[in-house]
């Protein structure tokens, strides 16, 4: 058997887990979540019982239960590479006996929703629309630096789109994974439906020009044009991808769904979401 040194996987003195500060009691086996640390409490709030909050960094957690279903809220800050701190630590904290620093024979399985804010790429995703990533793409190459990563993505897919796109070879090499079918069906069933973008970045990577030119001025109105067996690119965000990659490898169920409140097709801009984003809190804490 395995064992796990320290500087592969770093603990706290207390027994938990290095960055999220968390014990393998305080997590559940459903998980919310959501990049700003501000929205895990405005989750809790709908919980009927709190019976752990924790705040690390950018990490918080509220671990409670809402209509009887036992369910984490955390926040896990902005970017794929939070992402790959975050699932790593919930994976070990579900998998590895943390004194032993072995796997455990038996597998846990989590269950993932990720919630959050995006802009909207197509006219059918309009500002208030609920979109569900059915497939997603990382700019980051994370994925491929775990075994399994490759094939994992969908390498048909990204040839189409990098020679549609024109993509830039300085780039690293994007990658398409596939949500989890069973929560796109229970939780997104009627949210629009399609491919999200998981940006290496909020300016630049998602085609905003403030003071620096782009070395791809023309990037969203193709990621606009660009058809994959009836599936267009409806929204931007900066998570998706690593979620649903990383718990795939995993064996986790993952799903990412997001609020529009940038319209990037209209131009158009909506800072004051709160009634929209609670709807989307609801729908998924009563469907996860």
């Amino acid at each position: 058997m395995r064992i796990i040194s320290p500087d592969q996987l770093p603990m706290n003195a207390d027994g938990s887990i290095f960055h999220l500060h968390l014990r393998p009691e305080q997590v559940a086996d459903k998980i919310v979540m959501m990049g700003d640390p501000d929205r895990v409490p405005a989750v809790a709030s709908y919980f009927d019982h709190v019976e752990f909050d924790r705040q690390s960094r950018e990490f918080r957690t509220i671990t409670g239960s809402y209509k009887g279903k036992r369910i984490t809220a955390l926040s896990h800050g902005i970017g794929c590479d939070n992402l790959d701190i975050v699932m790593t630590e919930l994976d070990a904290l579900a998998n590895i006996d943390l004194e032993r620093r072995e796997v455990k024979p038996n597998f846990r399985q989590l269950t993932l929703v990720r919630i959050g804010t995006s802009g909207g790429l197509q006219p059918f995703a309009p500002v208030g629309s609920y979109v569900v990533s059915e497939i997603s793409m990382g700019m980051d190459g994370l994925l491929f630096f775990y075994e399994g990563g490759k094939d994992l993505n969908d390498s048909g897919l990204t040839e189409k789109f990098t020679l549609h796109t024109q993509w830039n070879p300085l780039l690293a090499k994007p990658y398409f994974v596939r949500s989890d079918k069973e929560l796109l069906d229970t939780v997104g069933f009627d949210m629009v439906k399609g491919i999200t973008i998981s940006a290496s970045g909020f300016y630049g990577p998602q085609g905003r020009h403030v003071r620096l030119g782009l070395n791809s001025p023309m990037q969203n109105e193709r990621l606009q044009s660009f058809d994959y067996q009836g599936l267009k690119i409806c929204n931007y965000e900066m998570e998706s991808a690593a979620l649903a990659g990383l718990s795939q490898l995993m064996g986790h169920k993952a799903l990412t769904a997001c609020l529009i409140i940038a319209g990037r097709y209209s131009g158009d801009m909506n800072t004051d979401y709160k009634g929209s984003f609670d709807g989307l809190i609801t729908k998924v804490l009563d469907r996860i």
